[in-house]
């Protein structure tokens, strides 16, 4: 049985007699909140927030030097890379079409092709013949050497293994 002593919300349990569970002051009460955390205001309160939630200036000085960082590493992958690739890298107008075939037996092929390249240039290719599942079952590099005109057309013999159903060029370069 509980009875009401004093102050009207406060309770005492056997008479009067004060119990801790039956006082009002829990966390998050007005009462005791204003008395262990006082709110911090104006500056305090921002030092207080940035403070706790990392927003030093010294982690700023460091994202801003990682930043910076990083920024200087990918231009200096760019730069090696423009190295790298730049001179001495030109592909001498090199353009290849692929202009037909014939599938002449269940292991013969021609495949006819035109490349283009710069005048007096020396030229490798590599032509294939696929099957039906696009398996490659012939294969040959042929080597063009320098002519006058710019485009010249290519007929190449290609053995199979088994029957193809297709011839083109792979690729061609210049060596």
């Amino acid at each position: 049985m509980f009875l009401t002593a004093g102050d009207p919300g406060t309770r005492v349990a056997h008479g009067t007699r004060e119990l801790p569970w039956d006082q009002d002051n829990h966390p998050g009460s007005p009462e005791l909140s204003e008395q262990l955390n006082p709110t911090p205001t104006g500056a305090t309160a921002t030092a207080t927030l940035d403070d706790r939630y990392g927003r030093t200036p010294g982690r700023k000085r460091r994202a801003r030097l990682l930043a910076v960082a990083a920024a200087a590493a990918i231009v200096v992958v760019f730069g090696a890379w423009v190295i790298w690739a730049g001179p001495g890298q030109t592909s001498h107008g090199l353009d290849t079409e692929d202009v037909g075939y014939e599938i002449v037996s269940e292991h013969h092929a021609v495949v006819h092709s035109q490349v283009s390249v710069d005048p007096g240039t020396r030229t490798e290719c590599t032509v294939q013949v696929l099957d039906k599942s696009y398996t490659i079952v012939g294969w040959k590099t042929v080597t063009l050497p320098p002519v006058p005109e710019r485009t010249r057309t290519i007929t190449t013999d290609v053995n199979t293994t088994t029957r193809g159903v297709t011839g083109l060029i792979h690729t061609c370069w210049v060596p």
